[in-house]
């Protein structure tokens, strides 16, 4: 019988998958694809781990410690300027519109962008959004000697806001804005600053892969591909039953709030206006470049970017992948 079982799991392409953060809404796509068997359909063994922030997951995919992650495209774009030749590549862009944003609180004063000038601004520095926050800050001609960064851990970015000793944090709007509200305050007390809302023209977490693995095993990339799209777009479909798979993992999680989180990061991040026109997984080219040119606003490139080397679109269908 151990025999067996043995033959059958080598049959299957072992594709351990490395989350960008905790199991929370948005990984809830992830887990529908496992419980919904469209991994194992397509002969791959999917285990997913999670991460501890946007940046986590690019050095596991580098090592080969992992062949596929979930991370910021813009810190693994400064990784391979700083790492040339790491085996990493994007493969599938999964939020076209970054969730980066400055989440305060309006009773604390700020509401806008230079609001934050004269106040404590908590950033966890391994945070993707923080690492973006100086563009943020170019784009919206920030005064940063005004502004008081105090360095927090992730576990207490949230609580440090819930309890006025900053009065706003960098984070991803969904996370941080539902953090709150379960720690109790009050919803219309809270603002999000949305840095795409705000001159930030970059691209968000996307999928990655180890270039080697990718080249020796290119049909298990292109399938787990298809079936993560196919996990979104049941999660867009049924988010309640999505969350349950979540939950199934993370039984300490709120089934409502994590919901809540899925919906919020649907709508503002995966189906926009672009996905609905291009599919999900494609990124345009212009805007790609665009993205490069405001890196180069506060980030000092050691050689020129060069977008081939960032986003590799072949493992994607013609049109990418419909969302509805």
């Amino acid at each position: 019988m151990g025999m067996a079982l043995a033959t059958a799991a080598s049959a299957e392409t072992a594709m351990p998958f490395a989350l960008d953060w905790k199991f929370e809404g948005p990984a809830a796509p992830y887990f529908a694809a496992v419980d919904n068997g469209y991994f194992t359909d397509a002969g791959l063994s999917v285990e997913i781990s999670e991460g501890q922030g946007s940046l986590d997951a690019i050095p596991k995919v580098a090592t080969g410690a992992f062949p596929v992650g979930f991370a910021d495209i813009n810190s693994l774009i400064k990784f391979l300027d700083q790492n040339p030749g790491a085996p990493v590549t994007a493969v599938m862009m999964v939020y076209d519109k970054p969730p980066f944003a400055i989440v305060g609180r309006k009773s604390l004063g700020v509401e806008t962008p230079k609001d934050l000038e004269g106040r404590v601004l908590g950033a966890p520095p391994p945070d993707g959004a923080w690492a973006q926050f100086p563009i943020f800050a170019k784009e919206n001609d920030l005064d940063m000697e005004k502004i008081t960064v105090e360095p927090v851990g992730f576990p207490t970015r949230e609580p440090m806001l819930a309890e006025g000793k900053v009065a706003a944090v960098t984070g991803f709007s969904f996370s941080s804005y539902l953090n709150l509200v379960r720690l109790g305050v009050p919803e219309d007390d809270i603002s999000t600053i949305l840095m795409a809302d705000n001159g930030v023209d970059l691209y968000g977490n996307a999928i990655i892969v180890n270039t080697d693995f990718a080249s020796e095993n290119p049909e298990a990339v292109k399938a787990f591909l298809a079936a993560v799209a196919k996990g979104w777009t049941d999660a867009i479909a049924d988010p309640a039953t999505a969350i349950q798979s979540l939950v199934q993992r993370n039984p300490a999680a709120d089934a409502a709030l994590e919901q809540r989180r899925l919906q919020l990061a649907i709508d503002a991040n995966v189906v926009t206006d672009w996905t609905k026109a291009n599919g999900m997984g494609p990124i345009d080219a212009d805007r790609f470049a665009n993205s490069l040119d405001q890196i180069k606003l506060t980030y000092e490139f050691k050689a020129e970017p060069d977008a081939t080397l960032y986003f590799d679109g072949a493992y994607l269908p013609e049109g990418g992948f419909a969302l509805q």
